[in-house]
């Protein structure tokens, strides 16, 4: 780098920042005082400088300039290369190509505001946190911006006591839980068995999931699509399903998931997998998250970062070589829950669509739907499918004491029926009183919501994915968000709910009953919402997984994007923000003043 920071060329100026979500935003005033910076035509580029080593583990991303205010924004948890920002205190340096010329200064407008600004992100159950805090650097004539990221784990508060014996053979007792612990034993064998089948694993695909017996959606679509075409005689096609997080597994099963896992170089998974947030897998290794969802509302993973239940700091999703979404724009909805860049998000569209989407299938299913509920037939049907509340599928519920049941049936008449499909998280079944039956049925056993999407005519929903798949069928819905603000609290959006839901949403039943009853649906907003969502409307999707991401055929776009971002983190990489000596980094200062005072000390000794 060349230093031209004394130069004064040019100065930027820390005018406001605000969180959103896991993303920190920076607006920065910047004053060019050296026209040759502007006529040189190349761009600024915004860097987080660690004032100790002065390495530089994050670029800043510019989502715009106005009147020389540019508007910054890094991800605390993906520095560009899918770990959090690494702990340290930085500096915000302003460069131009391999040029720096200013370090940010804070206004004074924002100094106050400073400590506010400070997030405090939990995770593991609330015992370790993950800090950024801001300051202005002390000792200094100007105000410099500074930003320091810290992780930590929950301390004893207690005063120290003098350990028992008891407390003692408790202890050695945890350090041979620890040594010869099942998930050591786990990484032991994996890592030999990896080994043992290294000449293999470039052609064994395994399809896997820790969340059911089963697998079902997309793992089965391409499963079987690869079947079709003959790849099974190409490759070896293994399938893991266990309901690991749900229940505890034999021994035995763990051997047979581990010589799968280690027989593989192509995993893919439907789900988060509890099992590889402490099993790493090797470096060559793909690992392609195929999400079971489409794209609701609630976030999930990272982009719940600090709320109870989000993933540790290294998770399963850092193993994330890929993930597959519906389209180029909603893309970035899943980067930021599994922690990764943007680009390792191809929109290849779901493959549970292809099946969806086939007219011979939805013939059928129409059919076995109307044989199975002779109630819909003749009717408009009501689909009244919300996503379940409670923290985890133990506690998964749904008020229905919030239902305005009889008011329903009322609105209903004799032009509707109403089909009750709830998560499948909810035990409880729907209270359908006698009198209502002949209007109302609860379907929760039926196994696939999409072949209900068929027969229905309006869709009642909350927050739930299943939108994505029944926007295709270009029918209305509504969205009944009584708990709307306790539900973002403690789940969190990644998008504006009232201006991304496809539909009109109500926050109460009697205005639910009230858009039933005059038909005001916003049915305008459907289009809009397929528009965005759904890069591809056809049944290829398996077969572009299977083409991008086995037969590596990946689109020349997505090669440049992926190229593109390597280089970005090589460059930044390389850059030197000592500039070739002339700043000392703290941590070296520090260990030559520990050799010199080791020297010190040498020389009394045999003097």
């Amino acid at each position: 780098m060349i230093n031209r920071l004394k130069d004064k060329c040019l100065t930027a100026t820390v005018t406001d920042l605000y969180w959103e979500r896991i993303f920190l935003h920076m607006m920065v005033k910047v004053d060019i005082l050296d026209e040759s910076i502007r006529e040189s035509g190349e761009p600024l580029s915004f860097y987080m400088v660690d004032r100790v080593t002065y390495d530089c583990p994050v670029k800043c991303k510019v989502l715009g300039e106005e009147n020389g205010v540019y508007h910054l924004r890094i991800n605390v948890t993906n520095n560009g290369e899918n770990r959090c920002i690494p702990e340290g205190i930085y500096i915000l340096e302003v460069c131009q190509k391999d040029v720096a010329l200013a370090d940010a200064q804070t206004d004074i407008s924002v100094v106050p505001k400073l400590e506010d600004c400070s997030r405090n992100f939990l995770y593991r159950k609330g015992i370790r946190v993950y800090t950024a805090t801001f300051a202005v650097e002390e000792g200094t004539d100007d105000l410099p911006f500074q930003m320091t990221t810290m992780a930590s784990l929950q301390i004893d508060m207690s005063f120290p006591e003098h350990a028992t014996m008891r407390e003692r053979i408790h202890l050695i007792q945890d350090l041979k839980a620890t040594w010869f612990s099942k998930k050591n034993m786990i990484r032991n064998a994996y890592h030999f068995l990896r080994f043992v089948y290294r000449k293999s694993r470039p052609k064994t695909v395994l399809f896997m999931t820790e969340q059911s017996d089963k697998i079902a959606s997309n793992l089965k679509a391409v499963s079987e699509r690869m079947m079709e075409r003959g790849l099974d005689k190409e490759y070896t096609i293994l399938i893991s399903a266990r309901s690991s997080s749900e229940r505890g597994q034999t021994i035995k099963s763990w051997l047979d998931f581990t010589i799968k896992l280690a027989r593989s170089g192509i995993v893919f998974l439907d789900d988060h997998a509890p099992c590889l947030d402490w099993l790493e897998l090797s470096e060559d290794t793909k690992v392609i998250q195929l999400w079971h969802a489409g794209a609701g509302f609630k976030s999930s993973g990272y982009s719940r970062w600090g709320h109870m239940g989000c993933p540790n700091a290294v998770s399963c999703h850092r193993q994330y070589s890929f993930g597959i979404a519906g389209s180029k724009n909603i893309a970035p909805f899943f980067s930021e829950v599994w922690g990764m860049n943007d680009e390792q998000v191809l929109a290849t569209g779901m493959p549970r669509m292809d099946e969806y989407l086939e007219e011979e299938h939805k013939q059928k299913k129409i059919e076995e739907i109307y044989e199975k509920y002779p109630i819909c037939k003749g009717k408009k049907v009501i689909l009244f499918a919300p996503t379940y509340r409670g923290m985890n599928k133990r506690e998964a519920y749904y008020p229905y004491h919030l239902v305005d049941f009889e008011g329903l049936y009322n609105v209903c008449k004799d032009e509707y029926v109403v089909l009750f499909k709830m998560h499948p998280w909810v035990r409880k079944k729907v209270p359908i009183a006698k009198e209502f039956a002949d209007r109302f049925i609860d379907v929760g056993k039926y196994p696939n919501i999409n072949d209900l999407f068929y027969v229905t005519d309006l869709l009642i929903t909350d927050y739930s994915s299943n939108i994505f798949e029944y926007s295709l069928m270009k029918n209305p819905m509504l969205f009944f968000a009584f708990d709307k603000i306790q539900y973002s609290f403690s789940r969190g959006f990644h998008r504006e709910y009232e201006e991304s839901a496809p539909g009109k949403v109500c926050y109460t039943f009697e205005q639910l009953l009230e858009a039933i009853s005059k038909k005001d649906f916003e049915e305008e907003k459907v289009q809009r919402y397929v528009d965005h969502h759904f890069d591809y409307i056809d049944t290829h999707s398996s077969d572009r997984v299977i083409d991008w991401l086995v037969l590596g055929n990946l689109p020349e776009d997505v090669v440049s994007d992926l190229k593109r971002v390597e280089e970005e983190n090589a460059y930044r990489r390389s850059l030197d923000f000592t500039f070739g000596g002339e700043r000392v980094p703290l941590m070296e200062l520090i260990e030559e003043r520990k050799k010199e005072m080791t020297e010190m000390k040498r020389r009394r000794r045999y003097k």
